[in-house]
């Protein structure tokens, strides 16, 4: 029995799970695997139809320029991995392709860089990921770079630099949509000046809930939702509580939080399987949604609502930006 509501998930880092554990073969998603988060039967079960697979490169393990082949590498095995399971994964840049891969049964596979020091300085690069099928880059990981400031390290621009502020603008050029998560509050100040288009928050929680570095502040939630944006909560269990044992109640407190501050239209859900050792008790894995969604049912939310949360918001804002991406994609040697 297919669970009741779908997910298009903001975030998942299931690639960098499979460079460690199985030298980027695309064998194992079949599943079950034991030893990640993911695996096709769990998002079955999840209900996951849509998937932002995070491209993501350990800067304690790869260092400056290793960095866009690792990031090269790490797209590779998504588009591998979308290649290898053609009954059920499409490769979907753009909202429509992704609501026609939905319809057709298949999870709608996009991807996501996590962090800017993975263009290493170049625009040129950034645009190479857009061409690739990239369609969001997180302006920062956990360190603060040569440009933009860092939510869990030392702040050194004031937010973003004059550099930072052109990667910003190129990206609305491009398509490629400005996610806001891990990012200094400064930071998503500064983006939020600079963008003409509605941003996204892929992972975080609120600071309104718990007051954790990777959380997003009240204001700023208010400012999505107000540019249409889309800001999806993440299960990683310290950014949701101090209390013990963390439960699925704790990761619906956070999205009320959001829907409350930058209203309805503006929350989405960004897991961070397999980008975290540990999840809350009945979000283990991705096959955990339906109880979340069980969860906000008791609290009201409308099933309208809660397809919204779901696929419907994070679309919206990918649609958004669709027009712009495929201008680019159409144009040679811009």
């Amino acid at each position: 029995m297919s669970p009741k509501y779908q997910v298009f998930d903001g975030h998942n880092d299931f690639a960098w799970e499979c460079r460690k554990q199985f030298a980027y073969s695309t064998e194992p998603f079949e599943g079950p695997i034991a030893t990640t988060q993911t695996d096709y039967p769990r998002l079955q079960a999840g209900g996951v139809a849509g998937q932002f697979w995070s491209v993501w490169v350990n800067p304690d393990k790869v260092a400056g320029a290793d960095q866009v082949v690792a990031t090269l590498e790490q797209i590779d095995f998504v588009r591998r991995l979308i290649h290898d399971y053609p009954e059920r994964l499409a490769f979907t840049p753009t909202a429509a392709e992704a609501r026609a891969a939905i319809a057709d049964g298949k999870i709608a596979s996009l991807l996501g860089v996590e962090g800017g020091a993975q263009i290493h300085g170049s625009l040129a690069v950034l645009r190479n990921y857009a061409r690739l099928g990239a369609r969001y880059m997180t302006l920062t990981w956990s360190r603060t770079i040569d440009w933009a400031d860092s939510a869990t390290d030392e702040a050194r621009h004031g937010g973003l630099t004059d550099f930072g502020r052109e990667v910003v603008r190129e990206m609305n050029r491009i398509g490629m949509l400005v996610d806001l998560s891990h990012v200094a509050p400064s930071t998503m100040r500064a983006a939020l000046e600079v963008t003409q288009r509605p941003p996204m928050v892929s992972h975080s929680g609120a600071i309104g809930i718990n007051d954790h570095p990777r959380n997003v502040p009240d204001d700023v939630l208010a400012e999505i939702g107000a540019r249409d944006g889309v800001a999806m909560v993440t299960f990683v269990p310290s950014f949701l509580t101090t209390e013990e044992p963390v439960t699925v109640k704790h990761a619906a407190d956070h999205v009320d939080h959001f829907r409350e501050v930058a209203g309805v239209h503006a929350v989405g859900l960004g897991g961070d399987f397999d980008g975290s050792a540990d999840m809350p008790v009945g979000l283990e894995d991705v096959g955990g949604y339906p109880a979340l969604f069980e969860e906000l049912e008791t609290r009201g939310w409308s099933e309208q609502e809660l397809r919204g949360l779901g696929t419907e918001n994070v679309l919206r804002v990918l649609e958004a930006s669709d027009d712009d991406y495929r201008a680019f994609i159409s144009e040679v040697g811009r």
